[in-house]
């Protein structure tokens, strides 16, 4: 059962948006500059080798890139000078869906994941790449086109603070299915979602195989575990997404544990889909030092 708070995130006013935006470029940028701007370069692959130039040719240089017509014009040895082809496209699908406005620990699940999609956004600008938006609920709801540059950037992250979305509910499959009709070149595809969705298995791998694909599974402390009152009492639960309502006793040992192992059965799914999809996976929860998290990812991946 997904939890929802029990205020709805009120609509922002133009100068509210515009602070929040400014705030979080501040701090993206700084964390860029400081800690991301290698390991993101590392962790993130170009698109090959591209020629650069020719030079003399000196010792230690590889024999199989001597260039042999420009040698036999010059009449001395030169080699031919490659450069990685650095500019990549990166895309963001970000779970605009109902359960994500959930959060008990500082910031919801969809705070935390316009951060860290703020920092993404930055890093990528700062290596020169394109990015790309698509929110999604159970259909897609809006399409930022690639492009490049700061005000771009910054008009994605004003995006991802204004945005209403029409549904609640998520689906996956539909957002996987249409990256795959607009993107027909390999690009960096970062999936932020709470992962409770299901099925999407197949869609994962077909897009898996074509992009290199990273899920960001954001969670609550108490999507694991129910609020503990003296001498238990009941507490009303509604699902975001449907509406559904239950009644669940806090004091009965049974249902803790169900609901916890409902938590972890998610978490669990995720990592094998993914896995099994060949893609990669972080799980952050609200409150975390993502920052952290985010540094050892690239690491790892470099």
């Amino acid at each position: 059962m997904k939890k929802q708070k029990n205020d709805i995130v009120p609509s922002l006013s133009v100068t509210d948006i515009l602070k929040k935006v400014r705030t979080l470029e501040i701090k993206s940028k700084k964390l860029t500059n400081n800690l991301f701007t290698g390991e993101y370069h590392s962790a993130f692959k170009g698109k090959g080798m591209s020629f650069k130039e020719v030079r003399e040719y000196t010792h230690g240089d590889d024999i199989r890139f001597i260039d042999w017509n420009v040698s036999a014009r010059m009449g001395n040895s030169y080699s031919k000078v490659f450069e990685e082809e650095r500019e990549l496209s990166v895309f963001f699908l970000i779970d605009s869906s109902a359960s994500n406005l959930f959060g008990t620990n500082e910031q919801s699940k969809r705070e935390l994941i316009i951060e860290v999609c703020a920092v993404l956004a930055f890093s990528a600008l700062t290596n020169n790449d394109k990015t790309g938006l698509i929110f999604f609920t159970n259909q897609v709801e809006k399409y930022i086109p690639l492009a490049k540059g700061r005000d771009h950037v910054l008009y994605s992250i004003r995006e991802m603070i204004s945005f209403q979305p029409k549904n609640k509910q998520t689906d996956l499959v539909k957002a996987l299915q249409f990256l795959n009709k607009i993107s027909k070149h390999k690009s960096i595809v970062f999936i932020l979602s709470d992962f409770a969705d299901a099925g999407y298995h197949e869609a994962l791998r077909v897009a898996a195989k074509r992009h290199d694909v990273v899920g960001i599974q954001v969670y609550d402390e108490k999507d694991a575990k129910l609020p503990e009152f003296p001498g238990g009492g009941l507490i009303q639960l509604q699902d975001p997404e449907t509406g559904e309502l239950v009644w669940l006793d806090t004091g009965d040992a049974l249902t803790r544990h169900s609901y916890n192992q409902q938590f972890e059965r998610i978490l669990f799914d995720a990592k094998q889909t993914f896995r099994n999809a060949g893609a990669d996976l972080m799980q952050l929860a609200t409150g975390q030092d993502y920052v952290k998290a985010l540094q050892q990812f690239f690491i790892r991946r470099a």
